[in-house]
């Protein structure tokens, strides 16, 4: 497939509707604008157009819309066409453009393009396919903030901030008799402290990206009969999850799809964790482990006189899950509905799932987790996080290499400007600055056809 061929897909969803689109975009789109209207189109104008096939016999009547290069969403020529959404009909429109010049389009050749011929970078083309399957109001939000180039900024706040550092690095390559001075100087230790401290916050940003583009996926653990189903009907507001005093009725992951204030959560109810349990109850604690391994938050569900334990064996199960520490039934005992928050241990939220006191706290709490009320909030990706995260990783090793030039204990400004090259190219991937064909195959594959 060349990028000079002209290429043609259906633009709106499948099935039937009011209106359905085929976009054309490349060199013959003038061309075939031109045979389908009978005469020149007129740029950005909506044309009333009879569509008929090379026989003359009548597809539809609609509207056709031309658009110039470099003024249109791919940088080239692009032609609409606005016809009645039969998916038949819709079909005969494709073939009779392929007839007249141009082939079907690969998925995500559009955006592809557009990326390629400067419309975009790569991270606005990535939020274009986050927008169109965005699951929930923040999720929408957050995907045309990272479209209108939120998420690029604050990367290439970080390459400013990154070549900064590279140019003091390198002139102390350029001088070895003068290398500790320059090393020491204090415009460096600035810089390398300001990129630590921004490329951190950054990871921050885009980790709770993913999860308002994704979802937090949140899975409640805990001994049986604490209190994790009737959380999760709480939760819902409706009663999901069979509830009784009879411990271990929850035998499988109960998964279901909740909305809080806009933001998208994936709650799954487990199997009470003990040691003991017949066959069933054994799959179930299996299951409940690959749960909480997959987690963004784990919901530790116990109570005042046990939370200490429960947690200790929940670190010792899942030692990396982040975990939210829920005080269950203080209906039984009297108890106020309370956030509790300290520095040796976890968040606990105290609350009864029968009675809904403290329900509130912990909705706004899961809220906040999964990106909501964030007015800068962006979308990003998993691979986003990945690149950071290796860039957070040769920055530090770039300042310890400059830390123990300037103490005389063998550190190498070779080695520190080496591994600012390769933040450099981590963060390179994230806006496509330097994107290889392997990686642009894989992303834009993912999208749907005629986007």
């Amino acid at each position: 497939m060349h990028a000079a061929d002209t290429i043609v897909a259906v633009a709106t969803a499948p099935g039937a509707g009011g209106v359905g689109i085929v976009r054309v975009s490349g060199a013959q789109a003038g061309t075939i604008a031109s045979t389908l209207l009978g005469r020149a189109p007129r740029a950005r104008h909506a044309h009333y157009a009879t569509l008929r096939e090379a026989d003359g016999a009548l597809l539809d009547r609609g509207l056709l819309l031309w658009f110039p290069a470099p003024h249109s969403y791919t940088g080239e020529d692009v032609l609409e066409l606005h016809a009645h959404g039969s998916p038949i009909l819709l079909d005969l429109l494709l073939r009779r453009v392929c007839a007249l010049g141009a082939r079907p389009a690969r998925a995500g050749e559009f955006s592809e393009r557009a990326y390629l011929n400067g419309k975009l970078d790569l991270a606005q083309a990535e939020a274009i396919a986050d927008l169109i399957a965005a699951g929930s109001e923040a999720a929408v939000r957050a995907a045309q903030r990272a479209l209108a180039g939120v998420f690029s900024a604050r990367v290439g706040e970080l390459q400013a901030l990154l070549t900064r550092a590279r140019v003091h690095i390198e002139a102390a390559l350029d001088f070895p008799d003068e290398e500790i001075e320059l090393l020491a100087d204090p415009a460096l230790v600035s810089a390398l402290a300001a990129l630590r401290a921004q490329v951190a916050s950054v990871l921050r940003e885009a980790q709770q990206g993913v999860r308002l583009a994704q979802g937090m996926n949140v899975v409640l653990i805990g001994r049986p009969n604490t209190g994790k189903s009737s959380l999760l009907n709480a939760l819902a507001g409706e009663d999901r999850a069979i509830v009784t005093a009879v411990p271990g009725t929850t035998r499988d992951v109960l998964r279901l799809e909740l909305q809080f204030d806009g933001v998208r959560l994936e709650l799954a109810d487990t199997a009470g964790l003990r040691e003991a349990g017949d066959a069933i109850e054994r799959e179930g604690m299996r299951r409940a482990m690959a749960a909480l391994a997959s987690a963004d938050l784990a919901l530790l569900v116990s109570d005042a006189g046990h939370w200490i334990a429960d947690l200790a064996d929940a670190r010792a199960r899942a030692p990396a899950t982040e975990l939210l520490v829920v005080l269950n039934k203080i209906d039984l005992f009297g108890q106020p509905a309370v956030r509790i928050e300290d520095a040796a241990s976890p968040l606990r939220i105290a609350l009864s799932a029968r009675s809904g006191a403290g329900i509130d706290l912990l909705r706004q709490e899961l809220h906040q987790r999964a990106g909501g009320g964030a007015d800068n909030a962006y979308s990003a990706r998993v691979r986003h996080v990945l690149a950071l995260q290796r860039a957070e990783v040769e920055i530090e090793a770039a300042h310890i290499e400059v830390q123990r030039a300037v103490a005389r204990r063998g550190g190498l400004a070779e080695l520190a400007a080496e591994a600012l090259r390769r933040a450099q190219r981590a963060l390179d991937e994230l806006t496509g600055a330097h994107g290889n064909e392997d990686l642009l195959g894989a992303i834009f594959s993912s999208f749907c056809i005629g986007k």
